[in-house]
């Protein structure tokens, strides 16, 4: 199928090719069409935060900075909302298509997983953010934030807070457009999105003067817009989704399969939020330097980190799709060639990071004693990325095949293992051991990935001959 042929072709017949790119493409073809958009979204989305970085750093207040690193926590349990209906909803999405090519009626399930998901992260994130709104000075508090920092930082949240419902809704919504291959689509909507938020920000942020509220403010109106094209698309073009509220549902033949793999992506948010206070409060201790110096380096870091995720996260719908059609040699071989991709990009990328980190560094932040320890922290963060890398592709096999246990195991495990080694590394190294504690615990985790994989063969490989996840677990039991 020549390019020429693909650029010219009808709505309709976009939507069969992306169902070809999952069902019977070559798997590196299907990879390249699923991955690299999601790669180049993902980029594009990490440079964004780089220069926003730049942008709030042009105002010369590690405060404003350390602000918008003190909130990202909160950040991350809005993402974490619209995960749990958003991945649950999509990995569920795409094994009932890959299902319904032995089993046609599976399809006719989509549309009530589909609304549950979009209308139960709307509704959740509307809760959450009311809460939060209603907390919000304790709750900025509780992130870490000292008084010099308070008053950005609950500028920063509190708008944020009052974004949650469309924020989580954005990220449910790719979530089910990357469930039925249309990963261009998503690429469309995240850099078009990055975009707005970009122009936006140096609209309220350098020209209205407002601050890292006006960070937030960008970003909520961004999301809106990526909303509102998903929602379009989907209604448009999707052969078997409806976002219709009469389609929404509490069956537990949707909430068990959607919460069970859903929930791991709270559980895991939940953690990082814990982590993140704790590592917080740990550098703030060593003065505003080191914190600032932590948000500069984490956002340069996760350019090469977000492109492996657009790898992890791409090949998902290809793994799911693959389980529920019970197509064991296509799965095995999209997980070897992706565990290729993974290794040999955090390779390149973290060799060419490494050598440029001080050029890279010194873009943002001119003060000598900060730019030392930008550039152990971001040393630090490029090693813990190869090890996050493979973790998180096992923790995308785990959500494919509706492993609901191994999953949650994988979500907790770092917050779990994080905890005592930073407090260990603290007392025992001082900044060293704070700066180097998440690299150890990305090590941890990728071996107790390691370890699930293995223990969870078998019931993956029965899975794969009973079509469904719940159905294996009956069959295993039996035996």
């Amino acid at each position: 199928m020549s390019t020429s042929t693909l650029d010219s072709q009808s709505p309709a017949d976009a939507v069969g090719t992306n169902r070809w790119y999952l069902s019977a493409a070559p798997v590196v073809r299907a990879l390249v069409h699923l991955c690299v958009p999601m790669a180049a979204a993902m980029i594009v989305g990490a440079v964004y935060n780089v220069i926003n970085a730049g942008v709030v750093g042009s105002l010369h207040d590690n405060a404003l900075l350390a602000a918008v690193t003190l909130g990202a926590p909160v950040l991350g349990l809005v993402m974490a909302v619209g995960g749990v209906f958003g991945v649950g909803g999509g990995a569920l999405v795409s094994r009932l298509l890959g299902a319904s090519e032995h089993e046609p009626a599976k399809a006719g399930q989509i549309k009530h997983v589909a609304s549950f998901a979009v209308w139960g992260s709307v509704l959740a994130g509307a809760v959450l953010g009311g809460v939060g709104l209603l907390l919000l000075d304790p709750l900025v508090r509780l992130l870490g934030a000292d008084a010099a920092a308070m008053p950005a930082t609950r500028a920063f949240v509190g708008v944020m807070l009052a974004f949650v419902p469309v924020l989580a809704a954005a990220f449910c919504l790719e979530q089910l457009v990357r469930a039925e291959g249309a990963a261009r689509q998503v690429m469309v909507g995240l850099i078009g999105s990055t975009v707005a938020n970009l122009v936006l920000d140096v609209l309220l942020i350098l020209v209205l003067h407002q601050g890292v509220a006006g960070a937030a403010l960008a970003m909520g109106l961004a999301n809106l817009g990526v909303v509102v094209y998903f929602v379009v698309w989907l209604q448009r073009n999707s052969e078997h989704m409806s976002l219709a509220p009469r389609w929404f549902t509490l069956s537990p033949a949707v909430m068990r399969p959607v919460f069970g793999v859903g929930v791991g992506e709270l559980l895991q948010s939940g953690f990082l939020i814990v982590t993140s206070l704790v590592l917080n409060n740990l550098a703030a201790a060593y003065g505003d330097g080191p914190l600032a110096a932590m948000g500069v380096a984490v956002r340069i870091a996760q350019v090469p980190e977000f492109l492996l995720m657009g790898v992890t996260l791409g090949v998902l719908p290809l793994l799911a799709y693959a389980y529920g059609k019970g197509d064991r040699r296509r799965l095995r071989s999209a997980l070897r060639v992706s565990a290729i991709a993974v290794g040999g990009v955090a390779a390149v990328f973290m060799a060419a990071v490494l050598l440029f980190r001080e050029q890279l560094f010194t873009a943002f932040v001119a003060d000598r004693s900060v730019l030392a320890i930008g550039v152990t922290i971001l040393t630090a963060q490029l090693v813990a990325m190869v090890a996050n890398g493979f973790a998180g592709l096992l923790t995308s096999l785990f959500q494919a095949t509706g492993r609901s246990v191994p999953t949650i195991v994988m979500s907790m495990a770092q917050g779990v293992l994080f905890v005592p080694i930073v407090l260990l590394g603290n007392l025992w190294f001082g900044l060293a051991g704070v700066v180097w504690a998440l690299t150890v615990t990305e090590a941890l985790v990728c071996v107790v990935g390691v370890v699930l994989w293995l223990a969870s063969r078998r019931a993956i490989d029965r899975g794969l001959a009973e079509g469904s996840p719940e159905r294996a677990d009956e069959a295993l039991a039996a035996a």
